[in-house]
């Protein structure tokens, strides 16, 4: 029972981790992309949006993984 706190603390961190990171490293791989080929906005934008799939992705299996393994 005292381990129900830590577990809603890991879960609530990994689903802001995949979120933030997923969005985060889309913007760079996209503002690279805008930087080398010369075309200002649009990979930045697709580099976010894709990111912000590839987090929900990442955050839907993590929630998964903890409610399969989770209650008894």
């Amino acid at each position: 029972m005292g381990e129900k706190p830590y577990r809603a603390i890991v879960l609530a961190s990994a689903v802001s981790a995949n979120l933030a990171g997923g969005a985060i490293l889309g913007i760079f791989i996209g503002g690279w992309l805008d930087k080398t080929i010369a075309t200002k906005p649009i990979f930045t934008i697709i580099g976010l949006l894709l990111g912000l799939a590839a987090g929900i992705y990442g955050m839907v299996t993590t929630v998964k993984k903890f409610t399969e393994t989770g209650e008894e």
